[in-house]
């Protein structure tokens, strides 16, 4: 008896949002969300037929309120959580010229950290190669 193969791994886009000051923008998780009041970085699932640059652009205008100027990708990596499995994308990007300040529309907090503040928060599993991708130790 055979099992089903397990399910694609989800995409999932996020955003290193670097300020001129070298600071990473990160936001906590609501309380009675997945992940509760764990850091990560923004973004959110890969809409089908949307491609990865497009999707972090949507994601951070509807969750922060802010537009970005899409720049580099780091590393693509999957993370198996217990009930899924994500195919993190994440993007190096900075605030367009004129955008308004990021708001948490969506998440509990935002926070501007440096390199050794994000590694005393607590992150959640998946950001962890991202900070690592980012900011080699």
């Amino acid at each position: 008896m055979s099992s089903a193969p397990p399910p694609p791994a989800i995409p999932v886009v996020c955003a290193l949002i670097v300020a001129a000051s070298g600071h990473v923008l990160v936001a906590q998780r609501p309380a009675h969300k997945h992940l509760g009041l764990k850091w990560e970085f923004p973004g959110g699932k890969v809409e089908p037929g949307e491609s990865p640059a497009a999707a972090i652009a949507r994601e951070i205008q509807e969750e922060l309120g802010a537009t970005i100027l899409v720049g580099r990708a780091l590393p693509t990596f999957t993370h198996d959580y217990a009930s899924h499995q994500i195919e993190m994308i994440p993007f190096v990007c900075q605030l367009a010229a004129g955008s308004p300040a990021p708001h948490p529309r969506e998440h509990a907090a935002l926070r501007w950290v440096t390199s050794s503040e994000i590694r005393l928060l607590d992150l959640a599993a998946a950001d962890w190669p991202v900070v690592n991708a980012y900011w080699p130790a």
